[in-house]
């Protein structure tokens, strides 16, 4: 049986020569490469909105959506710093938009999502067809499809920005392209595509496009009434209270193939179970109030805060009033790579 010898010098000089021909060894990396359980740099955070909202203010004073493209503060992870992202595969940032402006349309390989935040009567407009946006409602800009946005309202609106930009940064592939029109022309009425894949029904002819849902916007009135129903037919979850997925009716699968996209309805007074699973995860907080417990670190939240919750974090739920939260994460993608794993924690 070989015994371990102390040749640390020998060892370093060794790691030296082969350095000079782009070599490392293995064994002194393992244990970083293939780790016992995630060891993400991400960590907890909580952005407060009425913090945040009047620098995004003041952006508006300083540079036009024109100008920008999109005008956008980016939530960045304060354990990965210059990063751009919030979590290591998901990036999150706040879009913001004034009246009469156009932020004009341009298309990239990214996947995005928005939930809206604050403000009505601006509006998005994917592939021709335009949606007017309202507080709680979740849009989708399927990858490599034109799109731009225009406000018609008397005041700002903002929104969460949810995209995929890290993912397809470590793939390297990323795209994107100006369109020449700065507004292209409107193709469709404005309900289309809720009329045509909202009802349990698909165009017999359907041949998809892309690998997002086809009703690329969820208004958030319905998305309550589903939760006020379920709240109102049976108890919470122990950990997840009432929580539903969005997804793409023609397939029952995830809305976006590299984003999965939730919504739940934690009642009042509830006190959620630990848990923890390995997507990261980006929460919005559409309406109510609580905190998020990860161990001894407290994440109290209000109306329209974000807050990020790393992977494989121990946390729950506890909430003083009935309390809507949007979330994303990476998850499909680690689902169909059979890596995505959860654990309820009594």
């Amino acid at each position: 049986m070989n015994q371990p010898v102390d040749n640390r010098a020998a060892r370093d000089e060794y790691y030296h020569r082969i350095a000079t021909k782009q070599l490392t060894p293995l064994w002194e990396a393992l244990s970083a490469l293939v780790p016992e359980r995630p060891r993400s740099p991400c960590v907890p955070h909580l952005w407060r909105y009425d913090e945040v909202r009047p620098w995004l203010l003041e952006s508006g004073q300083l540079i036009t959506a024109r100008e920008a493209v999109r005008r956008v503060l980016i939530l960045e992870n304060p354990g990965m710093p210059g990063s751009s992202a919030i979590t290591q595969a998901l990036y999150a940032g706040l879009q913001l938009i004034l009246p009469g402006e156009v932020a004009p349309s341009h298309r990239h390989t990214q996947t995005a999502l928005r939930l809206i935040v604050e403000g009505s009567r601006a509006y998005t407009a994917v592939d021709g067809e335009r949606v007017h946006m309202h507080p709680g409602d979740f849009i989708i800009t399927p990858s490599w499809t034109w799109h731009d946005h225009g406000s018609e309202a008397d005041g700002p609106v903002v929104w969460l920005d949810g995209l995929d930009i890290p993912l397809v940064r470590f793939l390297d592939c990323g795209f994107a392209e100006n369109n020449p029109q700065e507004t292209p022309p409107v193709l469709r009425p404005e309900g289309d595509a809720a009329a045509r894949f909202g009802a349990n029904l698909l165009p017999v002819d359907f041949v998809p496009s892309h690998s997002s849902s086809p009703m690329f916007a969820y208004p958030y009135a319905r998305s309550r009434e589903a939760l006020d129903r379920l709240s109102r037919s049976g108890d919470p979850d122990a950990w997840h209270g009432h929580l539903m997925q969005f997804i793409n009716p023609s397939t029952g699968g995830s809305a976006m193939a590299t984003m999965g996209a939730f919504i739940r309805l934690l009642p009042r007074g509830f006190a959620g179970r630990d848990y923890r699973s390995t997507d990261g995860t980006v929460f919005q907080v559409i309406e109510g109030r609580g905190e998020c417990v990860l161990g001894d670190q407290r994440l109290a939240f209000g109306p329209r805060d974000t807050f990020v919750v790393p992977s494989w974090t121990t946390h729950r739920f506890a909430v003083s009033e009935d309390t809507v939260l949007f979330s994303y994460s990476d998850r499909p993608v680690q689902r169909a790579l059979s890596l995505w794993r959860e654990q309820r924690l009594d």
